[in-house]
């Protein structure tokens, strides 16, 4: 099978493609108008020529008839008269023709003579090197009306471009969190300016974001209000379900309270991550021993291995929030046994459930969102997600190799403790 020859990542930008454009078609005009010059030049040439001998020819056919000698340029079957003249001479007919005599071009004009050839001859040197040179000068000014249009055209595309890349890099930026971020192209700015459609889509982009974080900022102060809102009165019922006599319906309440309770503080950290008012308390560990422990804090009972320990740069209690997170995740959507795996600064968590449904490995995380059948609001794998993003980490979801779901979390490497270290 043949390979797509694939062409290289720059051919496919709106500089290139607008060079291309504007040379091709500066070529296509400078060839249409050179031949249209070429063309008119070199027939009035001809035909001046052309004039000229036939003129000498009338003169030397008037001097035949009369006896006179001919002159030098003239003559009855002169040598070198080409044969195609020659004949049309012979055949009754007069004619000219351009052709070589001695290397020099000639300008040739014959009629008949008793059944002969009368022909005269003009010098078409001057001629020849007029249109030579024209052709010339068109070559030269139209390499230097494409070179010109080509760098006043680049000029101008790149000037678009770099608006066109500015929003894009706004979009990107807005697309990874910085909802600040605005393109403030000047012509949106000021109304007495008329927009081209890169301001058209400069301002749209600023519309829609400035729409979108006053969403988000809505649904964040929303979610902070009602969070903080229940923790007292779940507070108070949580005390008073302490007070219920012993029994099973003493214990379904205290359940739901304490259920109550996990996703009121979860939503108030997803508020808090959100509203990006916190930092990261970053520290070197070993990430071995920090993984065994966060493991062991759920009670969970999943397996720790480590393959190759290694020091990183994180802050403990988040770090050990996420691994938390993704090791009951992993017990409460999969199947058991449940691995964790340290192998220098990548930790794995992988069950072997169902995995990870396709929407989550299509988008990520979603809040109050599950389809594992499973109890849960979806918080989980979205704390995971921020807390990860606080402490410079990298968390990727997969399906494992074999069935099950995998979680891989790759942290910042540390600094290397020194060999004499005690």
């Amino acid at each position: 099978m043949r390979r797509r020859l694939r062409l290289p990542a720059w051919t496919a930008t709106l500089t290139w493609k607008a060079a291309v454009f504007i040379t091709v078609m500066c070529c296509a005009l400078a060839a249409l108008l050179g031949a249209l010059v070429h063309v008119s030049v070199t027939r009035q040439t001809v035909d001046s020529a052309r004039e000229k001998a036939l003129e000498r020819l009338t003169d030397v056919t008037e001097a035949y008839e009369a006896g006179e000698p001919l002159p030098r340029f003239a003559g009855v079957d002169p040598p070198g008269l080409p044969s195609a003249l020659r004949g049309l001479a012979t055949g009754g007919r007069r004619g000219t023709l351009v052709a070589k005599l001695d290397g020099r071009p000639v300008m040739w004009a014959a009629g008949p003579a008793d059944g002969r050839a009368l022909a005269v001859r003009v010098d078409y040197s001057l001629s020849a090197r007029t249109i030579s040179g024209l052709d010339k000068a068109i070559v030269g000014s139209s390499v230097l009306a494409i070179g010109a249009t080509l760098l006043v055209g680049a000029f101008a595309v790149t000037r678009i471009t770099r608006r066109l890349h500015l929003t894009a890099q706004v979009a990107r930026r807005i697309s990874a969190g910085d909802l600040d971020a605005r393109v403030n192209d000047p012509r949106t700015r000021d109304p007495s300016r008329p927009e081209d459609e890169v301001a058209t889509v400069s301002g749209a982009l600023d519309t829609m974001a400035s729409s979108l974080q006053g969403k988000l900022e809505r649904e964040q102060r929303f979610t902070a209000d009602v969070a903080h809102e229940l923790r007292t009165p779940l507070t108070g019922l949580s005390a008073a379900a302490e007070l219920l006599p012993a029994g099973r319906p003493s214990e379904l309440v205290q359940d739901r309270v304490r259920t109550m309770r996990a996703l009121t503080e979860d939503l108030l950290e997803i508020s808090r991550l959100d509203a990006r008012s916190e930092q990261a308390d970053l520290d070197v560990h070993e990430l071995g021993p920090l993984t065994e422990r966060a493991v062991r804090a759920t009670g969970t009972g999943a397996e720790v291995r480590i393959v190759r320990d290694v020091r990183v740069e994180t802050d403990r209690r988040r770090l050990e929030r996420v691994l938390g997170n993704l090791v009951a995740n992993a017990h409460k959507h999969g199947r058991v046994p449940v691995v964790v795996t340290v192998d220098g600064p990548v930790v794995t968590v992988r069950d072997h459930g169902p995995g990870f449904p396709a929407y989550l490995l299509e988008h990520g995380p979603q809040r109050f969102r599950t389809e594992s059948g499973g109890k849960g609001h979806g918080l989980g794998l979205t704390i995971a997600v921020g807390q990860s993003a606080m402490i410079g980490a990298r968390l990727e979801f997969a399906d494992a190799p074999g069935g099950g779901a995998l979680a891989r979390l790759t942290l910042p490497v540390g600094p290397e403790a020194p060999d004499d270290a005690p």
